[in-house]
This record gives structure tokens, C-alpha cells and sequence, in this order.
């Protein structure tokens, strides 16, 4: 039997796979990669099967060591990646040999890395997912030093390519596309134009579930009605009284009471997820 010890935790560490669906009447989340195409990534060069979890690393710091051979791939956040000390490449398959050690240093961009390693990280499944949700507290606890993370069989063929080129390194500010509503109707005209014309910018105070802006002006209503409380998406962008907008991300509540101003088109939910304080946005209504 192999498995994954843990040297070093780093900032925040979980297990995620691609997310627990069709629980929010029971008031449970998706979860899952926060950058479901990174995740996916790393599990393809590794010959996992799809809902095989990985690693989902928070700002780098993550050391592990293998016992007994494994094959591991690095990716998202372009994160300094050392085996044995030596650089190793990320977006590429690698072969450890038994007493190898992995360590992802400080992404000088992006805020999220994935660590695939064939077989997936083998912890029990809740709901049919081996996802943490941070807000639920449902699934494993997040990852500390001195784990031992056993390795699963959800494993087919490797891929031919044991590489995959990288995405493009993100643009500044970044663009993501948005679709107004539900309650854009909420919003001043002015506001609504604001949105997608102010460059916004990341606080200190993000996480899976949510990233809190700042912009040049707040987002003002229209009226002083209240909201009764309704579902929530990945992606909303949730207007509070303070008129900054909290984009919500995966690992989000099901229900909010703050009006939902417009929505981040699903596909640029990784791009999202790889924002970290301090970077800018601009919003494109589609």
C-alpha cells in the first residue's frame, strides 16, 4: 500500500474532487476544486478517472514525501516545484520512487495549485463527494503536517503526452464576463454601469467562499426594500448594504438575502478562483 506523508501542510490545504451536486435542499453546497480546470488537469496526466480527488493547495507550502512509488502532476498556480530539491515541471507527469519529496513553494501569482497523484487521494466519501466544504464543515478535515494520505485506485491508462501546456498567464486587470440579474433591477442605472466600467480589486479577505471588492464607487439601490432570502450560485455577485460586491465562489451558502446584482459565466469560475488579493477586475456583461 502506498500513500502521501505530509512534511508540511502549507497555508491551507483540503482534499476536492469535482464537488457533491443535488444537495442544496438539504442546505448542503457543491464544493469541490475551486478551479475545476486545473483540477482536471492534473488528474488527466495522471490517467485518474474523473472524480478521482486531488490536493488543492492554498498559496504554495505544501511537502509531501511518498512512500512507495507513485505518479504525481502539479498545476494552476504557477508555483516554484522542487522533487527532491531539484526544479521539477509543473503541467507535466511525474514518477516518484519510494522516500521522493514534493514541495510547492509561494506562487508568485495565482492563489490556487492542484497535486493529482494516480489513484487519487483515497478519504471518505460524504454525500458521493471526498470534497472539505470550509463552510459546511462536510468531508475531510483540511490537510496537517504529519498526515498519511492514502492513495485510491481510481485509475485507467496514463495519457500519451505527459505534458500539457499551461494556460496563458492572467491579464491585468482580469476580464471576467458576467450576465446581469436576477435583481439588477435593484441597482441604479448608474450602478449597473459602473459595474462593468470601475476596475474592482481583490481585499485580504477571500476564500473558497466568497472574494470581497473594493471599487472607486459603492453600488447603490435603488429603493430601501429588503430581500426575503433565495438561492445562491457559484459565480453570484451579491450586493450587501455597503454597496462592494462579494463574488461567491464554491464553496458558497445555498440561500442569501442580499440582492444579486449579476452572475460570472461558469467558464470563468477558475479564472476567479485563481484571484488573490490585490488583483484587479474588470466585469463584461455577455
Amino acid at each position: 500500500m502506498a500513500w502521501l506523508e505530509v512534511l508540511r501542510s502549507g497555508a491551507r490545504t483540503t482534499v476536492q474532487d469535482r464537488g457533491r451536486v443535488g444537495h442544496a435542499s438539504l442546505g448542503v453546497g457543491v464544493a469541490g476544486a475551486a478551479d475545476i480546470t486545473a483540477h482536471d488537469c492534473a488528474n488527466r496526466l495522471v490517467g485518474n478517472d474523473p472524480s478521482a480527488a486531488t490536493l488543492e493547495v492554498t498559496l504554495g507550502g505544501l511537502q509531501v514525501r511518498a512512500v512507495g512509488p507513485a505518479t504525481i502532476a502539479v498545476t494552476g498556480a504557477p508555483t516554484p516545484l522542487m522533487i527532491n530539491g531539484a526544479p521539477g515541471p509543473l503541467y507535466s507527469t511525474i514518477h516518484l520512487q519510494d522516500g521522493d519529496e514534493v514541495a510547492l513553494g509561494i506562487a508568485a501569482a495565482g492563489l490556487r495549485s492542484y497535486l493529482a497523484v494516480r489513484g487519487g487521494i483515497d478519504v471518505p466519501a460524504v454525500l458521493g463527494s471526498r470534497s472539505t466544504d470550509t463552510l459546511s464543515g462536510i468531508g475531510p478535515e483540511p490537510i496537517r503536517d504529519s498526515d498519511r494520505l492514502l492513495i485510491g485506485n481510481l485509475h485507467s491508462e496514463l495519457p500519451i503526452e505527459n505534458f500539457f501546456p499551461p494556460p496563458a498567464p492572467a491579464t491585468d486587470p482580469v476580464e471576467l464576463r458576467i450576465r446581469m440579474g436576477p435583481r439588477d433591477d435593484w441597482f441604479t442605472p448608474a450602478s449597473r454601469t459602473a459595474l462593468v466600467r470601475q476596475t474592482w480589486e481583490v481585499t485580504a479577505d477571500t476564500d473558497r467562499v466568497g472574494t470581497r471588492l473594493e471599487g472607486p464607487a459603492p453600488l447603490l439601490r435603488v429603493g430601501r426594500g429588503e430581500l426575503p432570502s433565495e438561492g445562491m450560485v457559484t459565480g453570484a455577485l451579491q450586493v450587501p448594504p455597503n454597496g462592494m460586491p462579494v463574488l461567491f465562489l464554491i464553496d458558497h451558502p445555498v440561500t442569501g438575502g442580499y440582492p444579486v446584482i449579476a452572475v460570472v459565466v461558469e467558464d470563468d469560475i477558475p479564472a476567479a478562483a485563481q484571484l488573490r488579493p490585490g488583483s484587479r477586475i474588470r466585469f463584461r456583461r455577455v
